[in-house]
């Protein structure tokens, strides 16, 4: 099999594996309890926290233990709403945000908050100035993913938390789950005050994401009933899975540079192939992520050609995850001028460390039979 979906769920890797089967082996005890086997397990988790901090190079701040991305998303956004609503009620984000952000927005909003969705250009980015114009004194935090879920664009973070340092009570929250373990992020020289990760995106366990949070910056719980993860977390921690999910996280860092390099070429070799089949086109611009390689099929709906890749052992998405079985045309194309037709047959390629140049071949050549087979059927469709 070609696994071509790591933005989806990246397979685990077998050393995290096996640190998460050995913790669970080993260290059961409640890492609240005070005896010796409770206090161990704390450890491990502090620990676990510290080599987040190290392997991210964050001294200023805290890294939180959660469920996932969509977990890190909603604490710190309703958290940090809520907590600092005597400032403002005014939120700013962008139209093509994952929906773990686009959904908190929404009930927010209906308990009062104002949201300004910005819209972006063409190539699928945001203007910073645009983030700037829409600043008002009620502002009190701004949502800018790092980079799309869908077509990989990289969002200017860094001009954005730039353009805010002139305005201290306005908080930066970044969606980084496509981009923390792949990409550079310097997220305290850039000035991030709050940044959502997802252990299973870079090749960790399921069911543990990353929040860190600035000093000084509070959340409002979202899960009541205990002091655990420095009070703005309730619940047992999932000691298993924080320390294989760090492992993971370390990993990802140690080999980052090496592989971004390597997925920038073989994501350069795959959209010269599919700028040679007239039929595809390729979606957004630079600056995208080295890792993602998005395309539509016009005309055609896109679960068929995914379908078609499986038969031929490839697994490729049509969108996010979260959105896959929507039949609703993409809203972060639509958002980018996509025609209705283009919007409806969006393919996301995303890379792992076991692809090469040969993988790339082999995707090009099944791209160009299954246009073949469907050439036949997109000219009955337009008659």
């Amino acid at each position: 099999m070609y696994y071509f979906d790591h933005c989806a769920s990246s397979p685990p890797r077998e050393e995290v594996i096996e640190t998460m089967a050995d913790v669970m082996r080993k260290a059961y005890a409640n890492p609240s309890s005070l005896h010796a086997a409770g206090v161990e397990a704390s450890k491990l988790i502090e620990r676990s926290r510290a080599l987040v901090a190290a392997q991210t190079g964050t001294k200023n701040g805290n890294w939180l233990f959660t469920s996932g991305g969509t977990e890190s998303n909603n604490l710190a956004l309703k958290g940090a709403a809520r907590s600092y609503r005597s400032r403002g009620n005014h939120i700013i984000t962008t139209s093509i945000e994952h929906p773990s952000v686009i959904e908190p927005l929404k009930q927010l909003e209906s308990e009062g908050f104002q949201i300004t969705y910005l819209p972006v250009n063409q190539t699928g980015h945001v203007c910073s100035d645009a983030v700037k114009q829409a600043i008002t004194d009620q502002t009190i935090l701004v949502s800018v993913m790092h980079v799309n879920n869908e077509i990989g664009t990289v969002q200017p973070v860094h001009e954005i938390a730039k353009l805010l340092k002139p305005y201290p009570k306005i908080l930066l929250h970044v969606d980084a789950v496509q981009s923390l373990g792949k990409m550079a992020l310097p997220l305290e020289e850039w000035g991030v005050d709050l940044l959502s990760g997802s252990a299973h995106k870079l090749r960790g366990p399921r069911g543990v994401g990353y929040l860190y949070v600035r000093k000084g910056v509070a959340l409002q719980p979202q899960i009541s009933g205990g002091t655990h993860e420095l009070g703005m977390r309730a619940g047992t921690e999932n000691v298993p899975g924080i320390v294989a999910s760090a492992k993971a996280l370390r990993l990802a860092c140690e080999g980052m540079p090496k592989r971004s390099a390597e997925f920038s070429r073989l994501s350069a070799k795959l959209r010269e192939e599919i700028a040679s089949i007239p039929e595809l086109k390729l979606t957004g611009g630079a600056p995208y992520a080295p890792h993602i390689v998005h395309f539509t099929y016009p005309g055609m709906k896109p679960e068929v050609v995914v379908h078609m890749l499986e038969q031929r052992s490839i697994i490729a998405s049509t969108r996010s995850a979260c959105s896959s079985k929507s039949d609703k045309p993409s809203r972060v194309l639509e958002a980018i001028g996509a025609s209705h037709a283009e919007a409806s047959g969006g393919i996301r390629i995303s890379f792992g460390e076991e692809h090469g140049e040969e993988d790339i071949d082999m995707l090009a050549r099944a791209l160009r039979s299954i246009v073949t087979q469907l050439k036949p059927l997109e000219r009955s469709r337009q008659h």
